[in-house]
């Protein structure tokens, strides 16, 4: 059978491969803090076997995370955080990893811990944080955290705690299959140049038209592999019956 088949194979393959990437791209424009993953594919000659120098496989990789910041969003809820600048916050994994994101949309759970939009902890001085009842919580450009207890006037602010903002170099960071960023190495202390903005949300960095035109052009460029395998068929076609007729 012809090689060709085989290449037109794994175009097809890897098209729709980097169809998915950009899909869960597009898929997540809305969500807080998301950053897009990045997708390209490339020549591989086969190596070995018997078949033409000009046949080679195509590969689909997603080398690396597009870490450059979304826009603003005014939303003046109080628990709202957005980084201002370079930065992550620093959040406590289902199975106690201490991972990353710049998603901002936090809340305060029944038991007093102060979570994510995805429900993880979010780590401070001293662990996950934990906010006392309170008829107001402030979040100040500087990651500290105070609170006025139920029933006290606006001159009983206390500091509650202090988000942990990091800024490790991005070739330590890796995003992993649960949207997170992960690092490398094991960040302790945290930036205190680090600036948020309380109020504010930061948008995804996805954009939907680069996405969709991506996916449009993936689309012909899959069509035009499956042509290309049903030459390559018609072709084997042919060659059998001119066989058949010689023999």
């Amino acid at each position: 059978m012809d090689r060709a088949l085989y290449t037109s194979m794994t175009g097809a393959k890897h098209n729709m491969l980097e169809q998915a990437v950009r899909s869960h791209n597009l898929a997540n424009v809305s969500t807080v803090g998301f950053k897009a993953d990045l997708a390209n594919a490339i020549s591989q000659p086969i190596n070995g076997g018997n078949g033409y120098d000009s046949r080679i496989f195509s590969v689909t990789q997603t080398p690396a995370t597009d870490l450059r910041r979304g826009d603003l969003i005014e939303t003046n809820r109080e628990l709202d955080i957005a980084i201002s600048g370079d930065g992550w916050l620093a959040l406590e994994s289902k199975t106690g990893e201490e991972v990353y994101s710049r998603g901002g949309n936090l809340s305060v759970d029944s038991f007093g811990i102060l979570r994510n939009e995805k429900g993880l902890a979010v780590i401070g001085n001293a662990g996950p944080i934990l906010i006392p009842e309170a008829e107001k919580i402030e979040i100040g450009i500087d990651g500290t955290i105070t609170a006025r207890a139920l029933g006290q006037g606006p001159e009983a602010l206390v500091v509650v705690d202090r988000l942990k903002l990091v800024n490790p170099d991005s070739a330590l960071l890796t995003k992993k299959d649960d949207g997170l960023v992960h690092s490398s190495n094991d960040i302790e202390n945290l930036d205190p140049n680090i600036r948020v903005q309380a109020g504010f949300l930061e948008s995804s960095n996805v954009s939907a038209v680069g996405e969709l035109t991506a996916i449009m052009s993936l689309a012909r460029q899959f069509e035009m592999q499956i042509k290309m395998m049903q030459t390559v068929s018609e072709n084997a076609e042919t060659s059998n019956r001119i066989l058949q007729v010689q023999l």
